[in-house]
């Protein structure tokens, strides 16, 4: 009888977080994921960036920010040139505040 050993396989983790992005290890290769190029990752909990997923073989799934992203994005950005923007959003006056003037 063969023993199973204690453990889980480990296939994907985010090792380390710093000020600039996050160290992501999945399927022993690691990637870099900057705030500047994926910012729904700036200013989240560390349990929401820890609590990632690997789907079928290809697919990283954050459930508690709503973030999906195929490995190959990150292998090959040049063939995903459309990126997330964030907009500022803009101090609308009131129609009241306005007309006052």
């Amino acid at each position: 009888m063969k023993s199973v050993q204690p453990g889980k396989n480990i296939s994907v983790s985010v090792e380390n977080i710093t000020p600039f992005g996050l160290w992501l290890f999945v399927k022993e290769r690691e990637y870099f994921l900057s705030y500047k190029d994926y910012p729904y990752f700036k200013d989240q909990t560390l349990r929401a960036i820890q609590n990632v997923h690997l789907l079928h073989g290809y697919h990283l799934y954050w459930p508690e920010l709503d973030v999906d992203l195929e490995i190959d994005n990150l292998e090959h950005p040049e063939k995903y040139p459309l990126r997330f923007k964030t907009v500022k959003s803009k101090t609308v006056r009131s129609t009241q505040a306005a007309s006052s003037r």
